[in-house]
């Protein structure tokens, strides 16, 4: 269930394929808790490491501040990350799906025993280019939100994938027909088999 915390981040269903991809672990006590939060609230913002976080995960992924440089910190709200799926690269993204990270939500209620950190993207354009076309299989209106949460002894990671169309209005004929295919695995699954190894690699003990 979301929480009323999320509902602050992740949007509405609009259109499209919705999904939600999530693990938990729960600790014994308060104090292990909140040290495991920290530790997997590290991992979720530190995206260049997602591969092997992941482990199972076939992807690979890179953050790309906002002047087109590669960086290995953690994210920060206006970085992009480039995405290197197990497929054909698309050609306006230089053979890579490209996201922006639009919003950076930390929520925290100690008399709740509770903590957040959220972290949403959506599909954008090639940062390294001067074009406007979105670089990803998906359109712009479709967003996935990175959730790591604590709700007492429970830690919880979770993908919220919303409104999920494939990106066929690009001018590339090539990308249209390869976002639709794409697309349509993801819809089908892929994408739910990747952000599962991700979420489980998140909240690993």
């Amino acid at each position: 269930m979301i929480s009323q915390e999320e509902k602050k981040i992740v949007p509405g269903h609009e259109h499209g394929v919705d999904t939600d991809t999530e693990s938990s672990v729960t600790f014994e006590n308060e104090e292990d808790a909140k040290k495991h939060f920290g530790v997997a609230r590290e991992r979720l913002l530190n995206v260049s490491q997602w591969r092997e976080i992941s482990k199972a995960g076939p992807s690979d992924f890179q953050i790309v501040d906002n002047a087109g440089n590669e960086v290995t910190r953690p994210v920060r709200e206006g970085d992009y990350f480039k995405i290197d799926i197990p497929a054909p690269g698309s050609d306006s993204g230089d053979g890579y799906d490209w996201v922006h990270i639009v919003q950076i939500l930390e929520e925290k209620t100690p008399e709740k025993g509770f903590e957040l950190t959220a972290m949403k993207v959506k599909p954008s354009k090639n940062p390294l280019k001067k074009n406007d076309n979105t670089s990803h299989f998906f359109d712009d209106k479709a967003s996935s939100t990175f959730v790591v949460k604590r709700e007492g002894l429970k830690i919880t990671a979770v993908v919220h994938g919303r409104n999920e169309n494939p990106n066929t209005e690009t001018e590339n004929l090539a990308d249209k027909i390869r976002n639709a295919v794409i697309a349509l695995g993801a819809m089908l699954g892929f994408s739910k088999a990747q952000w599962k190894s991700l979420v489980e690699g998140i909240v690993e003990k």
